[in-house]
C-alpha cells in the first residue's frame, strides 16, 4: 500500500510496518509548516494493522531543519502559536499509537533534530552529523527540542552546541546519546526496519507501556514512579497474549537470551 499526504512526505506501509520519507532532497529535507502538518496527520491516522513506524530522509541528508527560507517575520503570539504547532505534532510521534524508529544520515540538524528526538530509537550511518546551529541565527529551538535533546544528552552539552555551533559526528553522536546505534554508510533504513520488525513483534500492550508510560515514570518522584511501575506491570501480564508468551517460554517454546 502507498499513499501520499503531502507530495514531500511518502507513505509507505510494508506487513505491519509503516515507512513515511521526507521527500524533498533538493532541500535537503528541510521542514516546512505544511511537511510538519502531514507528519501529524499521518500519525495521527496510522491504519490499525500498524505496529511500528521508520521515518527516513530521501537523498544525501536526513533533515536539515526548517526552511529558513519560508520562515516569515512573525510577532511574539504568532511565533508562540507556530511553535506550539510544531509541538502538537510532534506529540503524535513521540506519544502515538506505534514506537517509531528514526533511519539518519547526513545532516540532523536544527528542526531534522527535534524530530529525531521525538521518535524512541534512532539508528545513525556513518555519514551522520549533528548540529543546532539556531543559536548563531539569532533564534531559538521550537519544535520541542529543548525538552527533549536534554533528555538525550544533558542540558549542558545540548547548550554547547547552540552556544558554539558544535556539530557531532555520527560516532561521537552516538557516543553522548543523540543514537542508539551506528551502521556502515547506507544501512541506516535496512537497519531501522529490522528494528521495527522486531518491535512489531512484540506484545503490543508492552509497546503502549513502553511508549506511554515509562517517559512519564521517568518524570516522576521516586515513590510516584514505584506505583505506576506496579500498575502497569499488572495490567501488562494479566492480557492473555502476555500469559502464552511466558507459558511459551516455561514450556521452551521461546528463544532464549543470547550474548550480542
Amino acid at each position: 500500500m502507498n499513499s501520499t499526504t503531502h507530495p514531500d512526505v511518502s507513505f509507505e506501509t510494508k506487513g505491519d510496518i509503516a515507512v513515511v520519507t521526507l521527500c524533498r532532497p533538493a532541500k535537503r529535507n528541510a521542514l516546512s509548516d505544511p511537511i510538519i502538518a502531514a507528519l501529524r496527520t499521518i500519525f495521527e491516522t496510522l491504519p490499525e494493522n500498524i505496529k511500528a513506524a521508520v521515518i527516513a530522509g530521501e537523498g544525501e541528508h536526513f533533515c536539515a531543519g526548517l526552511d529558513l527560507s519560508e520562515l516569515s517575520e512573525r510577532d511574539a503570539g504568532q511565533g508562540m502559536r507556530h511553535s506550539r504547532m510544531w509541538h502538537a505534532a510532534l506529540e503524535h510521534i513521540q506519544f502515538g499509537s506505534v514506537p517509531v524508529v528514526a533511519a539518519l544520515h547526513g545532516a540532523v540538524v536544527g528542526g531534522g533534530l527535534e524530530l529525531a528526538a521525538a521518535c524512541h530509537i534512532r539508528v545513525a550511518d556513518e555519514t551522520t552529523f549533528f548540529a543546532l546551529p539556531e543559536g548563531s541565527r539569532g533564534i531559538f529551538v521550537g519544535g520541542g527540542g529543548s525538552v527533549r535533546i536534554p533528555k538525550l544528552i544533558g542540558a549542558a552539552r545540548m547548550a554547547d552546541m547552540m552556544l558554539t555551533g558544535r556539530v557531532y559526528d555520527a560516532a561521537a553522536g552516538e557516543r553522548v546519546g543523540l543514537a542508539q546505534y551506528l551502521v556502515p554508510p547506507g544501512k541506516s533504513l535496512d537497519h531501522a526496519v529490522a528494528l521495527a520488525e522486531k518491535i512489531a513483534g512484540n506484545a503490543p500492550l508492552t509497546n503502549y507501556a513502553l511508549v506511554h508510560v515509562l517517559p512519564r515514570i521517568s518524570e516522576q518522584p521516586a515513590d510516584h514512579g514505584y506505583l505506576t511501575e506496579s500498575l502497569i506491570s499488572g495490567i501488562t501480564q494479566s492480557a492473555p497474549e502476555a500469559k502464552e508468551r511466558v507459558r511459551a517460554f516455561l514450556q521452551g517454546r521461546a528463544e532464549k537470551v543470547q550474548r550480542g
